[in-house]
This record gives structure tokens, C-alpha cells and sequence, in this order.
């Protein structure tokens, strides 16, 4: 099954040789470059990435450009920060390929301790627990490597365009009944700083836009 892999890239020239070069032969990597300054739209492109440019600051409009321009009938999405290996992709498309599934969340295990900030591995955990008493439904992360199929994903509605995009996500999935499952994927440390848990402001940022995402769905 061919994979479009949406890849949201804000200065991340120095991620994205490792990453592309880890893609599988049937992902086909599309970097939305959001904003870089370091020229990681250029780098993509010299790698044979499509690249799309997406001005609006905000992982989830990086995130729904990326998924307007995809054809392919499965959809992936992956950190560009080196932090996820692509050579794991196939693992997490695969229930989906087979009908076991409908939408598949790679649930991160830290490579090494630093890999997952403790400040950023609790609030993921109280997120999940948050999921699990509103739903019912036995989620332990909320990880950026996730996969499903196309026009599931664009009937979802999502409406956030910065750091709620990915719960919001997962919220309307399963309200409208799809089967979920998690996949175990490595979790190693990013190259660069990271633009949520790196800073005070992307932290402080990450936690409102979550926060008014459970306050609406949860």
C-alpha cells in the first residue's frame, strides 16, 4: 500500500537527511515547511521530498496542509526532528492496511531517559488519562506517528491549527467509532531544540491550545 508520510518541518535542516533517508520505499515523504529559516525546505527538496510551504505559524495548519495536498489512501504522520525512525511506519500502517484497524497511534518508549523530558511525559500521561475516563477508551500516548485513511481523516473536521491539532484528532476519532490501536515505536532525542517542551512559551502555548480542545470535546 503506498503512503503519503506528512512530515510538519519548522528549521529542521538538520533532521531531515536522517529522516528521509530512513523512509520506506512505499512512504512517500511530504515536508510542510512552515515558516524555516534554515533552509529545510530546500534540503527536502534536494532529497526528493515534496515539498509545500505553509506560512501560517502552528503545527496543525502544517499538519492539515500537508494532508490537503496527499493522494495516497493511507496518511502517516511523523516528526521531522529525528526523534521517530520512518523505518518504522510500515508497523503502524499495517493494521490499517489489513482492516484491523482504522486509525493506528505509535506509542513512544524512550531509547534512553532523556530522550522524553519528564515535565512533557507527565502531561502526555495526564492526557491520556484525561482520554481514558471522558472515552473509555485505553490510550497510553499521544504520539506524533500516526496513521489512517485519507478521507477518514478529512471528514474528521478538524479545527485547530496549532498545538491541539493532534488531540483534537484523536478526540473526533473516537467519537465517530473508529477502531484505534496502538503500536509500540522508539522514542530517541530530537536533533535541536523543540519548539513545545525546549521553551517556556511553546510549552505554556501547547498546554492552552490542548486545553480548550479538551474543554470543547472531552
Amino acid at each position: 500500500m503506498e503512503v503519503d508520510v506528512v512530515l510538519p518541518a519548522l528549521n529542521e535542516a538538520g533532521a531531515l537527511p536522517w529522516v528521509l533517508a530512513r523512509m520506506p520505499t512505499n512512504c512517500h515523504p511530504i515536508v510542510v515547511d512552515n515558516g524555516s529559516i534554515d533552509g529545510s525546505g530546500d534540503v527536502a527538496r534536494a532529497l526528493g521530498a515534496t515539498v509545500v510551504l505553509e506560512p501560517r505559524q502552528g503545527f496543525g495548519a502544517a499538519c492539515a496542509t500537508g494532508l490537503a495536498r496527499a493522494t495516497a489512501e493511507i496518511v502517516a504522520f511523523c516528526d521531522a526532528d529525528a526523534s521517530l525512525d520512518p523505518r518504522q511506519l510500515p508497523a503502524i500502517v499495517e493494521p490499517i492496511d489489513h482492516g484491523r484497524a482504522d486509525f493506528v497511534l505509535g506509542a513512544r518508549r524512550p531509547a534512553i531517559p532523556r530522550a522524553w523530558p519528564l515535565h512533557a511525559r507527565l502531561a502526555n500521561r495526564y492526557l491520556a488519562h484525561r482520554i481514558r475516563r471522558a472515552t473509555g477508551t485505553p490510550l497510553t500516548d499521544l504520539g506524533p506517528m500516526r496513521a489512517a485513511r485519507r478521507n477518514d481523516l478529512n471528514a474528521l473536521g478538524i479545527r485547530d491549527r496549532r498545538f491541539g491539532w493532534p488531540l483534537e484528532m484523536v478526540l473526533r476519532a473516537i467519537y465517530q467509532g473508529w477502531r484505534i490501536t496502538e503500536v509500540p515505536v522508539d522514542y530517541t532525542p530530537r536533533t535541536g531544540r523543540s519548539k513545545v517542551t525546549g521553551t517556556l512559551r511553546g510549552t505554556g502555548q501547547a498546554i492552552r491550545d490542548m486545553s480548550h480542545v479538551l474543554a470543547e470535546l472531552a
